[in-house]
């Protein structure tokens, strides 16, 4: 099966998602993220940076946690409803 490549909004939302999560994480070290994460740095650098703009859902739930940030929130940071599209 191939991957059809990722549209425009797609990698915008990758980029908003990876801020959001960089922001959330302030101060902490990303080797201590990641491994409260159960993910590899490298991951989360790839996440953070924009350059994994469609991480896996296991992996947004588990930086969810480890982060202290609500699901709900990291899921309205990558695809935002259309009120807020709108406050935009």
């Amino acid at each position: 099966m191939v991957r059809l490549p990722l549209t425009p909004a797609q990698l915008e939302a990758g980029r908003r998602l990876g801020a959001a999560l960089r922001a959330a994480r302030a101060d902490r070290e990303l080797m201590e993220v990641a491994a409260s994460a159960g993910i590899s740095p490298e991951t989360l650098r790839k996440i953070e940076s924009g350059r994994l703009p469609t991480p896996a859902f296991g992996t947004v739930v588990a930086l969810s946690r480890a982060l202290d940030i609500p699901l709900d929130e990291l899921a309205d940071i990558w695809q935002p409803s259309l009120e807020q599209r709108s406050a935009s």
